[in-house]
């Protein structure tokens, strides 16, 4: 214990300094549900305010949305953004045509589970930047498989994992809030750590989460290091390119298209590949019992996709398989 405070600080500054964000901006969570329902519980919304955020968004989250409006008397309005994707603009305007005078908070995947696209975030957190309207981006898939920099992105709050993409362990996540928007925020657990020696108050308050094993928090620097002795940036471009070629292959068999264009603005490491109409459980159960292959099977808005995910240790002959597995159920 008497080194926690210490060893914390430097995962922080190890953390800022990957993310562009100032450590004492900073808070270690378990997960990004754990961050984001810490910021969403704090915000100081009253009866008639609205939440605004997209019919792509992870069902916990639309719980927790859902959740804290009724308890204030909000409303969490979700706009739909239709697929296929053709541009950033025509994404950008289908969410801002939900902006009324009474939206209070624009609540975003930076990248979505159930679709795998990366919205254009950035674009639209200077809009409502300029409308007045406080940011919340869920950046869940986003640290270590795009380019963040959180300062630039200007977002009033922002949280993340380090577990799903940047190689860290289980349990190590993270949200970050502006300095200007600092002061909204709750603790979930306690109260200020006075003399615990952080230099901020949201660390103060936030950081302390009662009797736990800190170690996945102070693994992140190791896992930063190892990404950057390993060129990452090269790791990831390999990756995408796998993701091109299933996109391509599986479309090919089935003879439907990509949910959006060819381009990395909007797909990084995951895609999602449409599938015919089928019993998504039995083909879940067959590629795991038969081919040792686990990919989610997801439906969303009446349509079915398998949601590929590929990391540094994928190969060609991986998406080979899984394509003549898929292939081989559906015919």
């Amino acid at each position: 214990m008497q080194r926690r405070e210490p060893l914390l600080r430097e995962a922080r500054e190890a953390l800022g300094a990957y993310l562009h964000a100032d450590a004492d901006d900073l808070v270690y969570v378990t997960n990004v549900t754990l961050g984001l329902n810490a910021i969403a519980r704090s915000l100081p919304l009253a009866p008639g305010d609205e939440v605004l955020t997209t019919d792509h968004e992870y069902g916990s989250m639309n719980r927790m949305w859902e959740w804290v409006c009724e308890k204030r008397g909000a409303r969490y309005v979700r706009r739909p953004v239709p697929l296929p994707i053709g541009s950033a603009e025509e994404v950008i305007e289908a969410i801002w045509a939900g902006v009324t005078e009474h939206t209070r908070v624009l609540y975003l995947s930076h990248i979505t589970s159930p679709t795998a696209l990366i919205l254009p975030v950035e674009a639209l957190v200077r809009r409502a930047r300029e409308a007045g309207i406080l940011t919340v981006i869920d950046g869940a898939h986003a640290p270590g498989q795009v380019p963040l920099d959180l300062e630039a992105l200007g977002a009033d709050f922002y949280g993340g994992n380090c577990h799903k993409w940047m190689n860290a362990p289980k349990g190590a996540g993270f949200f970050y809030a502006g300095r200007s928007v600092q002061p909204l925020l709750e603790p979930l657990i306690g109260g200020r750590m006075d003399g615990n020696g952080a230099r901020s108050r949201l660390v103060g308050e936030h950081e302390y989460q009662g009797t736990r094993d800190y170690a996945a928090f102070l693994a992140v620097p190791a896992a930063i290091q190892f990404m950057a002795e390993h060129d990452w940036p090269a790791v990831q471009h390999a990756c995408h390119e796998l993701v091109r070629y299933a996109r391509d292959e599986l479309a090919t068999r089935t003879g439907l298209p990509p949910i959006c264009p060819d381009d990395s603005t909007w797909f990084a490491q995951m895609a999602v590949l449409p599938i015919p109409p089928c019993d998504g459980d039995a083909l879940y159960h067959r590629l795991w019992d038969q081919h040792a292959i686990e990919i989610p099977i997801c439906n969303w808005n009446g349509q079915q996709f398998l949601r590929l995910s590929v990391q540094a240790y994928n190969t060609k002959e991986d998406i080979d398989a899984l394509i003549q597995a898929v292939e081989e159920f559906l015919t």
